[in-house]
């Protein structure tokens, strides 16, 4: 903020403002743990990620562009995310773990798998990857 970078500083505002909306939301006020205030983050990026690619189908390219330059900025203090053999390794280990067959099993290898996660993959590779791995061959 000292450097008077604009899309910064009010990149950063937005997120602490969400950060407390959060805190205060519900019936009482409470202060939120460190994986929950990546989750408000992580939620946050997903909304820029949402936006830009509305924008884009739009034809909105310098609104687009001003989204994906703050996603950029909040994926700075997101963890590093998994590269898909990673992410199939997690998976194949929830698979294991659940002993899933089939489809009908999808709800507990994705509560298993995004455990394993724990934030560090978007929940759509996560689902598309569960997909793959129990759908007949």
């Amino acid at each position: 903020m000292r450097e008077h970078d604009k899309l910064r500083s009010e990149t950063l505002r937005m997120a602490l403002s969400a950060i407390t909306n959060e805190e205060v939301s519900g019936t009482t006020a409470r202060e939120l743990s460190d994986d929950e205030v990546l989750k408000v983050v992580a939620r946050e990026a997903k909304k820029r990620r949402e936006a830009a690619t509305a924008y884009n189908e739009a034809k909105r390219p310098e609104l687009a562009a001003k989204e994906e330059a703050e996603l950029v900025i909040l994926e700075a203090y997101l963890p590093a995310q998994l590269s898909d053999a990673d992410l199939e390794a997690l998976v194949a280990q929830a698979l294991t773990e659940t002993g899933a067959t089939g489809m009908a099993q999808m709800g507990q290898v994705m509560k298993a798998a995004n455990a394993l996660v724990a934030g560090r993959a978007d929940g759509g590779r996560v689902a598309a990857i569960v997909k793959s791995s129990l759908a007949p061959k």
